[in-house]
């Protein structure tokens, strides 16, 4: 599944950008629910089923376990961590909830310190999504510094990696060379062979992730990351959690918002995920979020003398056609790329790249550019970048742990979309009707987690979080990676649900250029005013 979440504009905002965009072109097939019982294991199942069939996530015990006493009791030794102004620190949790006396995971733990001179108003916790996006990068890069001011005067701007991500313990699976073979991979298949080489791609990725990282697998779920958060916020002295979490990062929220209603403080769910749906039904609302995207790109490059797939005045349609026939173009015959591991743009990177800018519309120039000197000029260096930021590749053909985290939290979190290849046979119709430009290549990219080493723990479900202070829930009207109707589910699910809602292109809203969006935002974060029913901004 793809879900990821983008940062800003600004130069400084940018680099928050190439490190975060990225979430999940492997994983399609495993989004997004997990469950917790009252009695605390992270593996059980949800309290009992609505009248639709589906489970509600139930509230665990306000009282804290005493075998979690020492996590919760535990005192944070705060040191400089490279980043003027920061600080960062090493937190301890149980690795199985339902066994807190089977070993520890050291969670890498930022902040920086309210700057008001005012009294704080507490802790505000950050996350970017993915899952696998770097909770600490983004709070150093962007959010403690590009947060409005009047929020970062007010609170400790504060953020954690989850287990398994980036400094708190990462998955570990393929290394450089075997990822680009991953990544270059045709996940369009056109027969046994192709289809033959893709299931084995999947089940060498994971496999190594088994190798590496096989303790930790079982224990990366949302739910044990949102019970990570509760200690924090104790350890923190905090008695709500306050909250901000872009993308997954709603669905981490509102599960800790199930979990813990009484402890909801204020909390911002922007790009929300729906949890009530199972995977194969999550992959294919978002193919159609992709080709409502897409749909609005090639309206804005037909009004462009610069559009390579059609020129100035095309319809969608036939722009839609030409992106087609150049990925058919690829399949057949790579382009050189001038890269210096020898890699070509091959159709998969190209796809990829395309989908990396639908994100934002702010890339969509920069999207022409690439097709154009990939099409007219036989070159693919411009896609191949788009294709590499999101995959977090660096120049030496290092990736980060991103899409390794991804896969871990997907596949443990819900169970596959597609059980083998003729499951994903069967389902192509529907997915080439959802988006005829990218339908058979993210329906092929939900057959990941059919190959996952360790089974997932739960079921989709939804959250309620009975009592609970008011939630904000923000959907974009055209967000690719999380659609509307995902927010308008969560806010109705959810008891204090507030629905804020942008007319708009992109994925996430917040401090994207709405005056409206982010007025509303910081109104509630700083004097805990939801905004209006039913407010629309554009």
């Amino acid at each position: 599944m793809h879900i990821r979440r983008i940062t800003r504009r600004t130069p400084i905002r940018s680099r928050a950008r190439t490190r975060t965009m990225a979430a999940a072109l492997l994983s399609a097939a495993a989004l997004l629910a997990s469950a917790c019982s009252t009695a605390g294991s992270a593996s059980t199942a949800t309290s009992a089923s609505t009248s639709a069939g589906i489970a509600q996530l139930a509230a665990l015990p306000r009282s804290t376990p005493s075998a979690l006493a020492p996590y919760y009791d535990q005192k944070l030794t705060w040191r400089e961590c490279g980043v003027p102004g920061f600080q960062c620190a090493t937190m301890k949790a149980p690795l199985d909830y339902a066994e807190p006396g089977a070993g520890d995971v050291r969670l890498a733990v930022a902040r920086k310190k309210a700057t008001g001179r005012t009294k704080p108003l507490g802790s505000l916790l950050v996350n970017p999504g993915g899952p696998g996006g770097s909770a600490v990068d983004y709070l150093q890069q962007y959010a403690g510094i590009g947060y409005p001011a009047e929020v970062r005067a007010r609170y400790d701007m504060v953020a954690v990696d989850p287990r398994g991500v980036a400094r708190s313990e990462p998955v570990e699976c393929l290394d450089g060379p075997q990822m680009d073979t991953f990544t270059e991979t045709d996940m369009t298949p056109d027969d046994q062979q192709e289809t033959d080489r893709l299931v084995a791609e999947f089940t060498t990725f994971a496999a190594a992730c088994g190798k590496h990282s096989a303790q930790l697998l079982r224990h990366v779920s949302t739910v044990d990351s949102a019970r990570d958060m509760d200690i924090l916020r104790a350890v923190l002295g905090d008695p709500k959690l306050n909250y901000v979490g872009a993308s997954y990062g709603t669905f981490l929220g509102a599960t800790y918002a199930g979990l813990f209603p009484g402890r909801v403080g204020r909390m911002v769910l922007d790009g929300a995920m729906n949890p009530s749906l199972s995977a194969r039904e999550l992959n294919l609302q978002q193919t159609a979020g992709f080709e409502t995207a897409f749909q609005s790109f090639a309206r804005d490059c037909a009004k462009r003398t610069d559009c390579p797939l059609g020129g100035k005045g095309s319809t969608p349609t036939q722009i839609a056609d030409g992106l087609g026939t150049f990925f058919k173009k690829l399949d057949a015959h790579p382009v050189p790329t001038g890269d210096p591991d020898g890699r070509k743009l091959t159709e998969s990177l190209a796809t990829t790249g395309v989908i990396a800018a639908m994100y934002d519309q702010a890339e969509w120039e920069r999207l022409r550019d690439a097709l154009h000197t990939a099409m007219k000029d036989n070159d693919g260096a411009g896609l191949l970048a788009l294709s590499d930021s999101y995959y977090e590749r660096d120049a030496d053909g290092r990736y980060s742990n991103l899409m390794f985290a991804n896969a871990a939290v997907n596949c443990l979190d819900l169970p596959p979309a597609f059980t083998g290849p003729k499951g994903v046979e069967k389902a192509l119709p529907e997915f080439e009707k959802a988006s005829p430009v990218f339908g058979p290549n993210l329906a092929w990219a939900s057959l990941n987690c059919a190959y996952w080493p360790v089974r997932a723990t739960d079921e989709p479900h939804r959250i309620e979080a009975k009592g609970a202070a008011p939630i904000v829930v923000v959907g974009t009207t055209r967000d690719p990676a999380t659609p509307y109707p995902w927010a308008q589910s969560l806010a109705g699910q959810l008891s204090s649900g507030r629905l804020l809602t942008y007319v708009g292109d992109g994925h996430t809203a917040y401090g994207r250029g709405s005056t409206c969006i982010d007025s509303a935002i910081d109104t509630y974060l700083l004097h805990g005013t939801p905004p209006g029913r039913g407010k629309r901004c554009s």
